[in-house]
């Protein structure tokens, strides 16, 4: 449903609702979905997740870092989670964005950013560092970022889109590192990625396999989808792979039930936690993923005591679903 991606996409890049929702998140519920905007409810969400048998990698949302003093400020706090991390004696690592760190507007700027976590992360026992993926354009940042550092560090690792037609010389180019694994969540044209679900699915099994045959590292398959699930739980069986070779992943707040089957079943298990007010671009990235979770945000965000304490600004976004709504609706026909 490319309508419904595209739509989804364009509303998680929007300015003014993202300020509009960074301001009633708790409100309407964004909790449900982020592990909220203090650090004792990050550390208390990773401690129930950690007793469940579940691991966590942490993303510091914030979006739209325009300046050399915003992308200092978001190196400060990712510095300031990876300590309480570290001091709560937690299982968590971090996640973080290029972007967020200033590359794109100066790349030079995001690496001494990013290397200085990386330096800390060596001292907090060598906690992992992962480089979130972001659009086509930002791949070249990252991977020449990725180049600089790996051989530095032992603690970094970056994402894999199975959706992009260079998937599959990335997981060929990176086997020391660790690796997540993920459809991809933005609109890219043609000739950069594939565009149907079925061509997606199928070269993101096909690289999982890959990956899992040739790896040095271990390998985060983030998916929700069952299908895929359980053909990789048969594929490993069948192949006598060791489970400390990978680990599934889901999303803070989505199908977690599921998510404690797994881990209960013996599988390494690893949830990804947003943490701060920043949730709505985060979010609708979610939506355009999988369309299907507009179900998820009207149940959980929209209640009549939600519009009764939000007013004119919850109906603002309540406006975007119904739309939203109907492009799904429009986009099945």
């Amino acid at each position: 449903m490319p309508l419904v991606k595209d739509f989804f996409i364009g509303i998680s890049n929007n300015t003014f609702l993202n300020k509009l929702a960074k301001s009633i998140g708790p409100t309407l519920g964004a909790n449900r979905v982020v592990a909220g905007n203090t650090m004792d409810q990050l550390i208390d969400t990773i401690q129930k997740l950690n007793d469940k048998g579940i691991t966590v990698t942490v993303d510091k949302l914030g979006e739209f870092v325009e300046n050399e003093g915003e992308a200092i400020l978001a190196k400060h706090e990712i510095l300031e989670v990876m300590y309480a991390i570290n001091n709560h004696n937690v299982d968590a690592h971090m996640s973080v964005k290029l972007s967020q760190l200033g590359s794109e507007f100066d790349l030079e700027l995001a690496y001494r950013n990013l290397r200085e976590i990386l330096l800390k992360a060596n001292e907090f026992g060598n906690m992992h560092i992962n480089i979130d993926t972001e659009k086509y354009d930002s791949l070249s940042d990252i991977t020449q970022t990725v180049d600089r550092l790996k051989g530095e560090f032992k603690n970094v690792g970056t994402v894999i889109q199975a959706y992009l037609y260079k998937a599959d010389d990335l997981v060929d180019k990176y086997p020391e590192l660790r690796l997540r694994m993920v459809k991809g969540a933005y609109k890219e044209k043609e000739d950069i990625a594939y565009q149907t679900k079925e061509d997606i699915d199928r070269n993101y099994i096909h690289l999982i396999e890959k990956r899992l045959n040739n790896a040095e590292h271990v390998t985060s398959i983030a998916t929700h989808d069952d299908k895929i699930i359980n053909h990789v739980k048969q594929y490993v069986k069948d192949h006598n792979i060791e489970r400390d070779q990978f680990e599934f992943q889901m999303l803070y707040g989505f199908r977690s039930e599921l998510a404690e089957e797994i881990a209960n079943e013996g599988y390494n298990f690893c949830v990804y936690v947003p943490y701060g007010d920043d949730w709505f671009s985060y979010f609708m990235r979610r939506l355009a993923e999988r369309p299907q979770n507009l179900n998820l945000a009207f149940k959980e965000f929209v209640t009549p005591e939600s519009l009764k304490k939000t007013g004119f600004v919850a109906g603002a976004l309540v406006g975007f679903g119904v739309v939203a709504g109907l492009v799904t609706k429009f986009a099945r026909k």
